[in-house]
């Protein structure tokens, strides 16, 4: 599965500022199998921040529905959530995808 990032679009913020940010209830992604990639992607991303202490582009959307990109580091993947560095989580149902360097 591929797809294209909104690289161009996405206003790039601090990850300190995900925590001040509002969330759909509702999934940005519509497919299957790119919520099966969505998933995978995370869990990878877990990996390099873990083993590596990685950081990656994050692009999610907001309940308004900006598009947003954080760069940082993922500790955890959880089931309906990432923990990125500092303790603060975003949303899986709210990424759009990661852009590993």
């Amino acid at each position: 599965m591929s797809f294209e990032l909104p690289t161009e679009t996405a206003e790039v913020i601090d990850k300190d500022a995900i925590a001040l940010l509002r969330f759909s209830a509702d999934d940005v992604l519509t497919d299957p199998a790119a919520i099966q990639q969505r998933r995978h992607d995370a869990e990878r991303a877990t990996s390099l921040g873990n083993n590596y202490q990685g950081k990656l582009d994050i692009y999610f959307k907001t309940a308004e529905g900006a598009v947003k990109r954080v760069y940082t580091t993922v500790w955890a993947t959880h089931h309906e959530y990432l923990t990125l560095k500092a303790g603060i989580t975003l949303p899986l149902r709210a990424i759009i995808g990661f852009d590993f360097y």
